[in-house]
């Protein structure tokens, strides 16, 4: 009777569910920042008569505008603003490597609880660094948070996988990864619709308090889908053979992958270049280009990840069917290039653009990462998939870094301007280089005896 139960449809979607869960709150976390960017960059320039005075931030901002009666704004430079991404992905490229081949060699309950934890506790310290507003403290508690927090959500999201991709193995892969996708997705689009009128209303400290509540209902979670998983796998009668594996396992075991995964691995970095660094800061661009509201342009902001939510579970059962990862992956990137062009050479209202990006990223997504279960083996599967996210974290945090020097600081709106068209090229170089990995992935797919991507 357990047998049937495990291997219905209605078990493996019961897993899912919870498994998509895991990820909510920490991508509800992950954009706070962007949202509330304003919030973080900008000083109170105001007195208590509501007139204005001129402020010196404490990250050496200048303010030269009118009273702004900012009192939770932070100060912080642009640099240090970027800081915060930049730290996450750092943090995710050294840690998920290990965390990947962790999981593969501990299983998925030692890895669920520990990166859903580490989630917990950065997304808490992030908060509690904004109550040390005004001293030195504030931003090396702000980045520890962050790197806690980077160092649990990237090794989490690898755990998800590996269970979608154990349960979902010759059934619905690609859909079950689009739902995992739009679930994560939900918490970001919640985040660009909620987060800054919260702020508004209680304040930028409640506001993360509150998204630290979110990663402890994953942990919660967490407790569920790891107990569904390991009550399975024993029923299955696979719990033996995985240990068996796992203890078979060598890190060197790398070296066997095949070229098809590291083109993957490239093509998957450059797209996500143009992606993440650009939603990091598209709600003050949008904003300082378009001369729109601060709660506009993060709804405008929000749309990538407002396609994606919607989409991604129908084009991941419609790759199911057709197949054809490798062009369809080739065919999004190619896309995503008019984006760029797009917001740095003209002044088409950007919800255009933002809403072209959410579905080449939903398109993107549902091919590419899918693929890799394709391209190894089970056993191997989280040291693959950690591989790939620190590989995709090195490219992000250089390109965070490479926007903030590229905006600087203290400039005139016309500097401010023509800083953001070179922040949009950068983003549509990253696209081109895309374009060129798939390309090659294809043409080395289509050349072997088992096509795999076609």
């Amino acid at each position: 009777m357990a047998d049937s139960i495990v291997e219905t449809c209605g078990f493996r979607f019961l897993v899912l569910f919870f498994n998509c869960m895991l990820t909510f709150g920490s991508y509800f976390c992950f954009d706070m920042p962007s949202v509330l960017q304003d919030t973080f960059t900008e000083v109170n320039n105001c007195t208590n008569n509501g007139t204005k005075t001129d402020v010196s931030g404490f990250y050496g901002n200048s303010s030269n505008v009118t009273c702004n009666n900012c009192t939770d704004c932070l100060g912080m430079s642009e640099d240090n603003y970027n800081l915060l991404y930049a730290i996450y992905a750092w943090t995710n490229a050294i840690v998920v490597i290990g965390a990947g081949f962790l999981i593969d060699k501990l299983g998925n309950r030692v890895g669920v609880f520990l990166f859903s934890f580490l989630c917990v506790i950065g997304s808490s310290t992030f908060a509690a660094g904004v109550m040390f507003k005004g001293t030195s403290a504030m931003l090396p508690l702000m980045l520890i948070g962050r790197l806690v927090f980077g160092s649990g959500n990237g090794s989490l999201t690898i755990v998800q996988n590996r269970i979608t991709a154990y349960w979902f193995r010759n059934k619905e892969l690609a859909m079950a990864f689009g739902i995992t996708l739009a679930f994560s997705r939900l918490g970001s689009v919640l985040n660009f619709f909620v987060s800054a009128n919260f702020a508004q209303e209680y304040g930028l400290k409640w506001t993360l308090w509150g998204g630290a509540f979110l990663c402890g209902l994953g942990f919660v979670s967490a407790i569920i889908v790891s107990s569904l998983d390991k009550w399975g796998a024993k029923q299955m009668g696979d719990e033996e053979s995985m240990k068996s594996n796992s203890k078979k396992l060598k890190f060197t075991d790398i070296r066997y992958f095949s070229l098809q995964f590291w083109l993957l691995i490239l093509a998957i970095m450059f797209f996500y270049n143009g992606v993440f660094p650009f939603v990091a800061d598209a709600s003050k661009f949008i904003k300082d280009k378009y001369n729109l509201s601060k709660t506009t342009s993060a709804y405008l902001a929000g749309a990538v990840y407002d396609v994606s939510m919607i989409v991604s579970p129908f084009l991941g059962g419609l790759i199911d069917i057709i197949g054809k990862r490798g062009i369809l992956a080739m065919l999004c990137a190619i896309l995503t290039i008019p984006v760029f062009g797009i917001l740095a050479f003209t002044t088409v209202y950007p919800l255009v653009a933002t809403l072209w990006l959410g579905i080449t990223y939903s398109f993107a997504a549902a091919s590419l990462w899918p693929s890799i279960p394709l391209v190894v083996s089970q056993a191997t599967l989280g040291t693959a998939m950690g591989v790939t996210t620190s590989v995709q974290m090195i490219g992000i945090g250089i390109s965070n870094l490479v926007v903030g020097v590229v905006l600087g600081k203290n400039l005139t709106v016309d500097e401010t301007l023509l800083r953001w068209k070179y922040v949009m090229i950068f983003l549509l170089a990253n696209s081109l280089a895309c374009v060129a990995v798939t390309v090659v992935l294809n043409i080395v797919d289509k050349k072997r005896v088992r096509r795999i991507l076609s």
